[in-house]
């Protein structure tokens, strides 16, 4: 059955990225920076991938077709962000949806990271590497795409309504340096 096969193939993604992990990267880590307990090196806990609605806040079918983008991207129903108080000077209400976040972790961390350092980011335009300023203090990489246009299961049909997104890959590593390190070893493409 197609979903059988889907489910194989995205094992097969995490294990070669989990494999990776395992016989090249967290050596190589723990050399580099004398880790003497395995449990030290920096592994990626979670993704989150979140998109903020903006000006479609209204519209209610463009957020559903946002909401169907993300889970195709994804592979996994994103949750709705809704506001907790009105702001009259943003024309925000209570309860209304102003964002779409996805969290990922496991076979779908590995899968949707796969394909975005592999594919997508190789799809955006005059591309020329991801800026290395990305890291927040505490070991955690956030990247901004304009366009979700750029992964490959979205269709030329939803050219109207582009919508950007924040990508969050949140580590252990609670330092910048062996947080870089570890994506470095990833094959992220930052720049020279």
């Amino acid at each position: 059955s197609p979903v059988k096969c889907q489910r194989s193939n995205l094992v097969n993604i995490m294990e070669r990225l989990q494999e990776q992990y395992n016989k090249q990267i967290a050596p190589a880590l723990r050399k580099q920076f004398g880790y003497k307990n395995v449990m030290e090196v920096p592994k990626i806990l979670k993704v989150v991938v979140n998109v903020g609605v903006g000006k479609i806040k209204e519209d209610k079918k463009k957020i559903e077709q946002l909401v169907e983008d993300l889970k195709k991207i994804t592979g996994q129903a994103p949750v709705k962000a809704k506001a907790r108080k009105s702001i009259a000077g943003f024309k925000v209400r209570e309860n209304q949806i102003v964002g779409v976040f996805c969290t990922l972790r496991g076979h779908k961390m590995y899968s949707f990271l796969d394909k975005l350092i592999n594919v997508s980011l190789a799809r955006v335009r005059d591309f020329q590497g991801v800026s290395a300023n990305g890291f927040d203090g505490r070991g955690n990489y956030h990247l901004g795409l304009k366009e979700h246009l750029v992964f490959p299961e979205i269709s030329s049909e939803s050219l109207e309504n582009i919508f950007g997104m924040e990508i969050s890959i949140v580590t252990n590593a609670r330092k910048d340096e062996p947080a870089r390190e570890l994506l470095k070893l990833m094959n992220f493409p930052f720049k020279k």
